[in-house]
Formats: structure tokens, C-alpha cells, sequence
């Protein structure tokens, strides 16, 4: 085998790989197949006769990309941290695509990524490398241009911050779906009492409606507040289509094949911890919503 053919197939061997470390670094799936792209041209001019690793050559050249896009973005940045969903992974209840289902991995949920997105640049990739992808702190530091010591520090205050705001989803999807289920249900019937008791007293509502609906961009919290933002669901719920939004129960809201909607639900000790919502129609189009009647 050719030095060609040999890094096309050592490529294409860890592409699913780099797009969930992308994935998780910049919460963008466009992005993310951008990083991977870039990887592929990037590891096409170099000489890489010599590499031993070439998974974590590979990886290593992907962190790099996501970093640079990070502070691009952060020096860039205009918009409030917490008022941006991420680009959820969007899969029929009955079976993920294997693409998809790679991408997640150890599932990442929406409302992890969103605390992602209020990381420093450097706090972003210590923590997803050595506590998503277990690379050792001293691969991780020169990267970054840090000590491992104080590598190992920014992974330590980013899992702080994740494991404070993040909350940990329960692990059997059909518990999650019953609460889910029973939130819509309250909701259709405007029963304020029965979406309060779905909800975790410090339940978190993030909604993102991009610049087209920059009316539905607003972030909540507490049960009662939310309960009385979700009684405005109600003629949305008969158009809420299940899904799985990365890996945990949630719904499409569509009408007439045209998806209006993407909401994430975290669900722990039975209740609604965090809701999540994309509204954004620029964003929703380019997403693949194949749950959608119509669509994919």
C-alpha cells in the first residue's frame, strides 16, 4: 500500500472519532465536519511517514483546528453565551444513524454542551480531551502552550462549572419519555399544577430563536416561572413529534413538513432538570430533521 492509500484508509478509520471531538469542542455539527475537512487537507501535505500514532496525530491536529476556531469565535462573539443552543443530534426514537450515533458517543447532551460554550477556549479542550476522549494532560499542554500542571487545573475548573450547571440525565430513555410525555400533556391541557410537578424546582428553559425570531431567545429559571412559559406550548403539542435529541428524549415540533422547532429535555430523578430549545429557522433548515414528515 502507497503512502497515499494508507493515510486515506488510517483517515477514514478515526474520521468518526475526530467529528465527536469536534462535535464536542464547538457544539456545531457544520462546524465540526468543517474541522474535520481541514484535518484531512492539513494531514495531506504533511509528512507523516514517521508517525507512529497516527489516531493521536490525527487527534492532536483536530484540538488544534477547534482551538483556533474557538478564539476566533470568542473574539468575534456578540451574542450572550447562555442564549445559544448549540446544533443538536437530532435521531428517530426507533434507531440512530450509525454517523450520527458515532458522533454522540458516550452521548453528550445538550444541556452539557451549553455549559461548554461558557468555557475559555483552553478550559473547552483540556476538558473535552482528557475527560471525554481521556487524553493525558501532558499531550494536552503543548497545545495549549501550558504547564500539564496548569493544563490539569483548566480541566478542573471547567468539570467544576460542568458538573454545577450540568445536570446528569437518568439513564433509562423510556423514564425519560414518560416525563416528557407527561409535560406535553399538561401543557395541552394548560394544568399549570401538573407542569410544575414535572419540573425540578431549579429548572433551567433555554430557547434560541436566532435574529428571526430573536423574540423567542430567552433563558428561565424556576419551576413556576417555566411551567408558566410552557403553558404557551399548548398549540404546539399536537404538532411535538418524538425524537431523540442527543441521546435523550425529546421532540421535533413541525407543521406542514417545516420544523419550527428542536427541544431537548433533561430528565433526572423523574424530573425535568433543563429544556432546551432550537428555534431558530435559518439554523433549523440546515439541520438534518430526517423524523420530519417530508423531510431527509
Amino acid at each position: 500500500m502507497d503512502d497515499v492509500s494508507w493515510l486515506t484508509a488510517a483517515f477514514e478509520e478515526h474520521r468518526g472519532h475526530l467529528r465527536a471531538v469536534a462535535y464536542r469542542m464547538l457544539g456545531s455539527v457544520g462546524e465540526a465536519e468543517d474541522a474535520v475537512q481541514d484535518v484531512w487537507l492539513r494531514a495531506s501535505r504533511a509528512d507523516t511517514g514517521a508517525v507512529e500514532n497516527i489516531g493521536g496525530w490525527l487527534t492532536t491536529v483536530v484540538s488544534r483546528v477547534c482551538l483556533n476556531a474557538l478564539r476566533s469565535r470568542e473574539q468575534r462573539r456578540e451574542d450572550p453565551l447562555e442564549s445559544r443552543i448549540p446544533d443538536p443530534v437530532v435521531t428517530a426514537e426507533s434507531g440512530a444513524d450509525p454517523e450520527k450515533q458515532a458522533m454522540l458517543a458516550d452521548s453528550v447532551g445538550l444541556a452539557m454542551l451549553v455549559v461548554l460554550e461558557s468555557l475559555a477556549p483552553a478550559e473547552r479542550v483540556a476538558f473535552v480531551l482528557h475527560d471525554m476522549f481521556a487524553v493525558p494532560f501532558d499531550e494536552i499542554a503543548p497545545m495549549l502552550e501550558k504547564t500539564p500542571a496548569a493544563t490539569r487545573q483548566l480541566a478542573s475548573r471547567a468539570r467544576r462549572r460542568v458538573q454545577g450547571q450540568a445536570p446528569v440525565p437518568d439513564p433509562d430513555l423510556s423514564r425519560q419519555r414518560v416525563v416528557v410525555d407527561a409535560f406535553f400533556a399538561a401543557a395541552h391541557d394548560g394544568d399549570f399544577g401538573a407542569l410544575v410537578s414535572v419540573l425540578h424546582p431549579d429548572v433551567v428553559l433555554r430557547s434560541d430563536g436566532g435574529i428571526a425570531r430573536s423574540r423567542y431567545t430567552v433563558t428561565v429559571r424556576g419551576a413556576e416561572v417555566v411551567a408558566g412559559q410552557a403553558t404557551g406550548f399548548s398549540r404546539f403539542a399536537p404538532f411535538a413529534m418524538p425524537a431523540l435529541v442527543n441521546g435523550a428524549a425529546g421532540v421535533v415540533v413541525a407543521a406542514d413538513g417545516r420544523p419550527l422547532s428542536v427541544m431537548a429535555f433533561t430528565v433526572t430523578d423523574g424530573l425535568i432538570a433543563a429544556i432546551d430549545v432550537l428555534a431558530d429557522p435559518e439554523r433549523l433548515a440546515a439541520l438534518d430533521l430526517a423524523v420530519v414528515p417530508g423531510r431527509g
